[in-house]
């Protein structure tokens, strides 16, 4: 039987990505306690690399929206793969958003809101969350954001 969230997803027709496997020497995931710390997710969707370059120069904030939220959608992947049932996130306590942007890009808080929103769509009240958002001259593999996550879990 699927949980309040996958029940959620599917009202909002999300289908999630495949959790990506690490590249390097570190976890998708850590679970302390509880608090599930996931590691930086990218704009990769089943494998295949989305939105690579530079947001200002190569994409507009609209564009890098959608990208964060693919970042998301992927920590929410991760999430599940960790888990088991997304029924266990009792709250999204922090985002941290890196937007790989022009040296005059400005709007880094206007791209965050595509993974601040989904979190709210997905998990309601409890996907309300305290946020960083930076920009920074490159991301691995030129990709254009990427978010990583603090979850309190049960």
């Amino acid at each position: 039987m699927a949980g309040k969230i996958d029940a959620k997803l599917a009202e909002l027709n999300i289908e999630l990505p495949k959790a990506a496997v690490p590249v390097a020497n570190y976890v998708p995931v850590v679970i302390s306690g509880n608090t599930a710390y996931v590691s930086g997710q990218v704009t990769v969707l089943n494998g295949e690399f989305k939105f690579q370059g530079k947001v200002g120069q190569d994409f507009s904030a609209e564009q890098a929206q959608q990208a964060a939220r693919l970042c998301g959608l992927n920590i929410i992947a991760q999430l599940k793969n960790a888990l088991g049932d997304l029924d266990r996130v009792k709250r999204v306590c922090k985002l941290g958003v890196f937007v790989n942007c022009a040296a005059d890009f400005t709007e880094q808080p206007k791209v965050a809101n595509g993974v601040s929103d989904l979190m709210v769509e997905v998990f309601g009240e409890a996907g309300k969350h305290a946020r960083s958002a930076v920009g920074v001259n490159v991301l691995p593999l030129n990709v254009a954001v990427e978010v990583d996550a603090i979850v309190e879990i049960a």
